[in-house]
């Protein structure tokens, strides 16, 4: 995408009560179709979770929305349109609205390798450190640990989602300070990529930016809707 460009990450739950498999059907085929009618919007992704996943349990989240525009002017002028409207209403039909997370982020790509057509999406929501600086922390994140990650020889593309600083300067703070996402041509690769020098000098650097017990992970398959 162009540099400079807006990227809204939504962290979705679903609503209580609801299946995994129904969540996903309205999501995809109900909600996506809705939300790709909206003016502005330049790319529309989807990531679901593998419901494999669920076999132990609730995950970090039931999925997310990556949603690129080109600035804030046009993120304006989309949210005054009646098929922005129209989005908004049927949320309620599959999302828990009390917990939905909204992100304004600017995406770095650290390693831009084709991404594998049926391949397997790794998200992570992360936390940076308490009392360090966001944005020294996105500077360590992007710069240090970023080159670190694309060592990985089975990882073939990844990418940083930076939350904007100015949502650090709000009353409340971001829900989460930033999102990586990186693909794998399968899960196989993706677990003998734990095995190797590159991932454990990943995960040790971890601790000089981000927050120890607060990263969550989970396994996506990714639908473009948009783009």
């Amino acid at each position: 995408m162009v540099p400079g460009m807006i990227k809204i990450c939504e962290v979705a739950y679903r609503r209580p009560g609801m299946s995994v498999e129904d969540f996903q059907a309205h999501w995809r085929g109900t909600h996506g179709p809705i939300v790709a009618r909206i003016p502005g919007i330049r790319r529309y992704v989807q990531c679901h979770p593998k419901v494999g996943g669920y076999g132990k349990g609730e995950l970090i989240c039931d999925g997310i929305a990556e949603i690129w525009v080109d600035d804030k002017e046009a993120l304006r002028a989309m949210s005054q349109t009646p098929e922005f409207a129209a989005a908004k209403r049927d949320e309620p039909n599959f999302i828990d609205g009390d917990r939905l997370v909204e992100l304004l982020t600017e995406e770095t790509v650290i390693k831009d390798g084709a991404i594998p057509k049926n391949g397997v999406k790794s998200i992570s929501l992360l936390t940076f450190k308490a009392g360090m600086d966001p944005s020294e922390a996105q500077i360590h994140w992007r710069d240090k640990h970023g080159p670190i990650a694309a060592g990985i020889d089975t990882l073939r593309h990844y990418v940083q989602c930076h939350v904007r600083l100015g949502a650090y300067r709000k009353a409340k703070p971001p829900a989460f300070d930033g999102i990586p996402m990186a693909w794998f041509d399968n899960i196989a690769d993706m677990r003998q990529s734990a095995n190797s020098t590159a991932y454990a000098q990943t995960k040790a650097d971890e601790a000089n930016f981000l927050e120890p017990g607060r990263i969550g992970t989970i396994l996506t398959e990714e639908h473009v809707i948009v783009g």
